[in-house]
């Protein structure tokens, strides 16, 4: 398998319409998005309106992130139509080497940097198709990479990939751990941050949350000893009115789009 992949492309092949209605009775009017609570990790779970299933990333824990899988789809359910990697960090590959191995995977997408013997392993394995493009569209939503752009090789948090999703009016971005000089570069207009680098003061910059405007931000963060989220990120944040839910505190966060309003559910309460 080539390890360096000049550039991030992707392309999905959507698979077979799966008519679920889940516990909140979904339509095919609604997207899904559920911001795993997976530790200190990132771990993020997609049902499209016709209940395409995307992972970002799998978190710090093989058996957590199989978990939380069972939570979101039906037990006979054992196909994931895309895989998304950020970056070869354990904090959010370790929980997709199990997937992997559990499920039946259609598509994986990654940066191609850095080396991991099983992840590549497990590549093989599974036989997924290793996705080529920048942009795909299926139904509503629509993808798009904004970074790394062609070029960069470089095995760093700032490698990872940042992905922007929209649905008819409403737009998540999805950031990894890029830091806030990479934060400038990818900076677009949306509604729901996904924090980078689980709140480090090394991102989330004030210059950047001024031009992404996000009306909502979750920050995935779990027991730690780096000070994540620090003070500094939590009060830009507030400085900017932004509705703040972290993992470790209000568990699971579910969001789920009608493509112009968002509702937020938690297990304390719906927002």
């Amino acid at each position: 398998m080539n390890k360096k992949v000049p550039g991030v492309l992707l392309c999905l092949v959507f698979l077979n319409f799966i008519s679920w209605a889940a516990v909140l009775h979904f339509s095919p009017n609604y997207l899904k998005v559920v911001f795993f609570d997976v530790g200190q990790g990132d771990a993020i779970f997609i049902e499209t309106p016709f209940k395409h299933q995307i992972l970002i990333d799998g978190g710090p824990d093989r058996e957590r992130i199989i978990e939380k899988l069972s939570e979101e789809m039906p037990f006979w359910d054992r196909t994931i139509d895309l895989i998304v990697l950020t970056h070869l960090e354990e904090d959010h590959v370790t929980g997709l080497l199990q997937v992997l191995k559990e499920y039946e995977v259609g598509n994986v997408l990654w940066n191609g940097l850095g080396e991991n013997e099983e992840w590549e392993s497990l590549l093989e394995e599974e036989g997924a198709e290793l996705l080529w493009g920048s942009r795909l569209s299926a139904s509503d939503v629509f993808f798009e990479i904004l970074s790394p752009s062609s070029g960069e090789t470089e095995n760093t948090n700032d490698g990872s990939l940042v992905l922007k999703m929209d649905y008819k009016n409403n737009s998540f971005l999805f950031t990894g751990d890029i830091s806030s000089k990479k934060e400038n570069e990818v900076a677009v207009d949306i509604d729901v941050l996904k924090v980078a680098h689980h709140g480090s003061k090394y991102s989330t910059s004030s210059e950047f949350l001024k031009k992404i405007s996000p009306r909502v931000a979750i920050i995935q963060v779990g027991k730690n000893s780096y000070g994540h989220p620090t003070e500094e990120v939590l009060t830009r944040l507030d400085n900017f009115g932004i509705k703040t839910l972290r993992n470790d505190i209000a568990g699971d966060v579910k969001i789920v789009s009608d493509g112009k309003n968002l509702k937020i559910i938690t297990k304390k309460k719906d927002i």
